[in-house]
C-alpha cells in the first residue's frame, strides 16, 4: 500500500529527511516512532502531497506523490496534528461540507457522514458548534473527517495529542478497530501508544531510519546482564569467546567491579555457559539476568546511536579519515 524509496527532504542546509525507505501492507498498523523534531511530520507531509519530497520517491495505493498527488489524496486520509477546523461550522454540517470537496457522490454523501459519525462517536453532538467542542471531540471530528471518503490509507500525525486518559483510551480503541478496514500509518513519540495499537515499529531519529521491525519481534528480545569482579577486558574477552555470542558491551566499571550486557545469537539463553567461564577464570560472580529488551530501551538506543553517528559524520565528513 506504501512504497518509500530514499525520501528526502532538504530546507536549505538542513536534513529534515534523510533517505528514509520503507513498505506498508495492506492492513497493517505501522507506528513511525521518533523524538521531537525527527523528521516524522515531515515524512507524513510528503506522503501525503502537502511537502513536495526533494528526493526520492513515494507511492500509495499505487500512485506517486508526485506524478499522481490528486489520486493519493482520493486514497489517503491525514489527520495533522493540528486539526485545522472551521469553529463557526456545526459538526455535521463540517463533515457535508469537506465530503463534497472530496468528491464523495451525491448519492452516498449523507450515508458517509452518517457513518463517521457513529464510528467516531460524533452523533450525541452533530448539532454542536466546532468552536465550542472540547479538544478530544475536536480531535474526533478531525478523524472523522479524514476517513468520510473511505480512504484505503490513514496517515494519523500524533492523534492523542492533548487528550485527558479517557479521551485516549477512546481513540486507541477507535484506531485498533479502523485498522480492520483500513492501512495505518501513525506517528507519535510515545512509546505506550505504539505497543497499544501497532503492529510494527518504524523509528526514526535525526532524519534517518534507525529501526524497523515487527513489535512482537522487538519485545521477545532479550538481553543477559553479568556482573563480575575482576579485570573488565579480560571478563569481556572471555565473554566474547563464548561460543553463541553476538555482541558484548561494557555498561559499567566501577573499580574492580564491571557490568556486561551479553547479546546471543537468535536470542538463546546462555546464562549457564557465559557463568561458567567466568567463574572457571576466578572471578567473582556478582550479578547473572535475563532482561527481556523493551521499547523505550530499543528508543533510547537508536537515538544514543544515531547521536554518536552524527558526531562522528561531522568530526569526519564524508571523503575524509581520522589521521
Amino acid at each position: 500500500m506504501i512504497e518509500v524509496e530514499r525520501l528526502s527532504k532538504l530546507y536549505h542546509s538542513a536534513r529534515a529527511v534523510d533517505r528514509v525507505s520503507f513498505g506498508v501492507g495492506r492492513g497493517e498498523i505501522v507506528g513511525l516512532l521518533g523524538p521531537n523534531g525527527a523528521g516524522k511530520t515531515t515524512t507524513m507531509r510528503m506522503l501525503t502531497t502537502f511537502l513536495a519530497p526533494t528526493s526520492g520517491r513515494a507511492v500509495l495505493s499505487g500512485h506517486d506523490v508526485l506524478d499522481e498527488p490528486l489520486e493519493v489524496r482520493k486514497k489517503v486520509g491525514y489527520l495533522p496534528e493540528n486539526v485545522p477546523l472551521y469553529p463557526e461550522m456545526r459538526v455535521r454540517e463540517y463533515l457535508n461540507y469537506r465530503s463534497r470537496l472530496k468528491d464523495v457522490p451525491r448519492s452516498r454523501r449523507r450515508a458517509a457522514v452518517d457513518g463517521v459519525l457513529e464510528r467516531c462517536k460524533l452523533v450525541d453532538v452533530e448539532s454542536r458548534v466546532l468552536g465550542h467542542l472540547s479538544k478530544g471531540y475536536r480531535q474526533r471530528v478531525g478523524l472523522a473527517e479524514a476517513m468520510v471518503h473511505d480512504p484505503d490509507i490513514l496517515v494519523l500525525d500524533e492523534p492523542t495529542a492533548g487528550l485527558d486518559p479517557m479521551q485516549i483510551r477512546e481513540v486507541r480503541a477507535l484506531i485498533r478497530e479502523l485498522g480492520e478496514r483500513h492501512t495505518i500509518v501513525l506517528s507519535t513519540h510515545i512509546m505506550s501508544e505504539v505497543e497499544a495499537v501497532c503492529g510494527r515499529v518504524i523509528m526514526i531519529v535525526k532524519g534517518k531510519v534507525a529501526l524497523d521491525d515487527r513489535l512482537d519481534h522487538l519485545q521477545t528480545q532479550s538481553a543477559i546482564i553479568i556482573e563480575a569482579r575482576g579485570p573488565a577486558p579480560a571478563i569481556r574477552k572471555a565473554l566474547e569467546a563464548t561460543p553463541g555470542v553476538k555482541r558484548v558491551g561494557l555498561t559499567d566499571h566501577q573499580g574492580d567491579v564491571a557490568r556486561f550486557e551479553v547479546q546471543a545469537l537468535d536470542d538463546a539463553d546462555l546464562r549457564e555457559d557465559l557463568a561458567r567461564r567466568v567463574v572457571q577464570n576466578g572471578w567473582a560472580l556478582r550479578v547473572l539476568d535475563l532482561r527481556r529488551s523493551s521499547l523505550e530501551e530499543r528508543f533510547v538506543r537508536a537515538v544514543r546511536d544515531a547521536s554518536i553517528a552524527r558526531d562522528a559524520e561531522s568530526e569526519y565528513p564524508t571523503g575524509t579519515e581520522a589521521a
